[in-house]
């Protein structure tokens, strides 16, 4: 049987924190709507009979009536693909969910925090979907999977074999678990990060993001497409994004001037369609207004500057002058030697050396 799986779409992510210019947002919701509609044109294509959406589909604090409206006139494209949506953290099924209030297509099914078993001709999907934003135990260790010559496949929403506290709140779930249980295919969702291919005949996957939701999520991102059988399964991750996110490091410390800083940033390549942050980082010689920069520089591509440098200043040398500096240099490494100094505390201080010596020039 041929299949796609897919999770962590999170339509209409409000992206707020992504980057300091205006609409990017609005480009990245675009974005997302193109990358679902190839999935579907790639299905209608390729003749695909199950699409399997492992949770986080859309953004249940943000989503808006006419994205979900998009979403189902898409699956009406494809009547026969059968869709089997298992709710995630981000989109739970809640008394007030679209998947509980919606008249969906018929040939979607949504799954509840009740598992259960579709018994279909060439398969059985078991599915599990959240019932609020936290799940700490989904109950998956009672399934049985009663005929082992069928193919039985899992689509669920979790975290597999997490171990801190934050992944306990997100249906952990035992890798060693659910082989042991006998699934020929587990479709996850949650982890951002791709995962397939990894060890021979991987049968447990995360498909990871369709869209890059950050600079923590680097690299491409698409889809998982299958082709499975009793004996042998075949897996192809299938990039959709048009847009990939880039990190850059510049190192300022034998820059002089904010005119020399931005000449070399104005000097970077980078790919055509990617997006960038700039992360500054050594000892730097001046002080850096990142607005500033973000007015001067020439690439529009440039969409979010981190300032991670340290005051070029050699506080013990100085502290030990004669001078109005000198005592300046010597109250303030006072301050920064306390003892569980936070780090937002540190940030505040060594701005005020630096406003302190500019002044005492």
């Amino acid at each position: 049987m041929k299949f796609i799986h897919i999770a962590d779409m999170h339509f209409d992510s409000p992206f707020v924190n992504l980057s300091d210019k205006e609409n990017l947002g609005d480009l990245r919701r675009l974005e997302q709507r193109r990358v679902f509609k190839k999935i579907i044109e790639y299905i209608k294509e390729n003749d695909i009979k199950y699409l399997f959406i492992s949770g986080d589909l859309y953004e249940q604090k943000y989503i808006k009536k006419s994205t979900i409206e998009y979403i189902n006139n898409l699956f009406k494209e494809i009547p026969n693909t059968k869709i089997f949506i298992a709710p995630g953290n981000h989109d739970p099924y809640v008394k007030n969910s679209y998947y509980n209030k919606f008249n969906w297509n018929e040939n979607v099914k949504i799954f509840t925090s009740k598992i259960e078993k579709v018994e279909l001709e060439d398969a059985n999907i078991y599915g599990f979907g959240f019932d609020n934003f936290y799940c700490k135990n989904s109950g998956i260790e009672s399934i049985e999977v009663e005929n082992k010559n069928e193919l039985n496949i899992l689509v669920i929403h979790g975290s597999l074999d997490g171990g801190n506290i934050e992944n306990s709140e997100y249906n952990p779930i035992s890798r060693k678990m659910l082989k042991e249980k006998g699934f020929d295919y587990v479709a996850l969702g949650h982890i951002h990060k791709l995962d397939y291919n990894q060890e021979e005949n991987q049968r447990i996957v995360y498909p990871g993001s369709m869209v890059s939701l950050g600079f923590d999520e680097l690299g491409e991102h698409g889809m998982i497409v299958g082709d499975l059988n009793k004996d042998e399964i075949n897996l192809e991750f299938i990039p959709l994004n048009e847009t990939e996110f880039e990190l850059q490091e510049i190192d300022v410390t034998e820059i002089n001037f904010k005119e020399e800083l931005i000449e070399r940033i104005n000097e970077l390549e980078f790919k055509e369609n990617n997006l960038i942050e700039i992360i500054l980082v050594g000892k730097r010689n001046f002080e850096i207004d990142r607005y500033d920069l973000y007015k001067l520089i020439s690439n529009d591509k440039i969409i979010k500057i981190k300032n991670k440098t340290k005051i070029n200043y050699d506080l013990n040398k100085l502290s030990n002058e004669n001078t109005l500096k000198g005592l300046f240099a010597k109250k303030m490494l006072e301050k920064l030697n306390k003892d569980n100094l936070l780090d937002e505390d540190r940030d505040i201080i060594e701005k005020a050396i630096e406003i302190g010596f500019e002044a005492l020039e």
